[in-house]
């Protein structure tokens, strides 16, 4: 017996899905987050523009404790 037989085999490798392997759930999924990026990348681009993200609010002052 050798000792390269001993342990736990490792699971063959499967092949990847293809493109027509997809169904309604998948491709309902990828669009969502696809329209999910999209919208990150516009408020990214807003942002960029200038100006402060988040207005006014309570500003606290170091004096008292």
């Amino acid at each position: 017996m050798s000792g390269r037989q001993g342990g736990k085999l490792k699971p063959l490798k499967q092949g990847k899905k293809k493109a027509s392997d997809l169904d309604e759930a998948d491709l309902e999924f990828k669009k969502k987050q696809q329209d999910e990026q999209k919208k990150l990348k516009e408020l990214k681009e807003k942002a960029k523009q200038g100006g402060p993200l988040v207005g006014g609010g309570i500003k606290k002052s170091g004096g008292k404790k």
